[in-house]
């Protein structure tokens, strides 16, 4: 049982993971969106590659076996708290549907099918480096 005052902690560090994540979508969005004149969708899209690889890639270098020890709240922060704002499932699912409803199948399938596959090989991606880098012997 954890007590009250670590509790706190972990809730924190979360939930500024999570402000920290969400900004950096929505200025993503921007950039993709507003300057470089891409459509939407890659901007979602962009978020949930990169955060399936940050997501990986720093829970293999925290894990039991990781070369980085990193408090439960750091782990909280990254993982539930920045990655969990940072990569957006409920807008992924909004985007395939509007294009569904739209009469665009295709495109919404593709987009699914591309997302999902990216993701997950951005996150096996993710893992063979952060595994790579925990092999690297430890200069002191």
């Amino acid at each position: 049982m954890v007590d009250r005052q670590t509790a706190m902690r972990l809730y924190l560090a979360v939930g500024c993971g999570a402000a920290v994540g969400s900004l950096t979508r929505f200025l993503s969005g921007y950039v993709i969106v507003s300057l470089l004149g891409l459509n939407a969708l890659w901007s979602t899209a962009f978020v949930n590659v990169v955060g399936s690889w940050v997501i990986m890639a720093f829970a293999t270098m925290t894990g039991p076996d990781g070369r980085l020890m990193v408090s439960q709240a750091a782990r909280n922060f990254v993982m539930a708290g920045f990655c969990g704002g940072l990569t957006t499932f409920s807008a992924m699912s909004l985007d395939t549907f509007l294009l569904l409803f739209q009469g665009d199948w295709p495109l919404a399938a593709t987009y699914l099918i591309s997302v999902v596959g990216l993701s997950l090989a951005a996150a096996w991606l993710g893992y063979l480096m952060a595994s790579r880098l925990n092999r690297l012997p430890v200069e002191r």
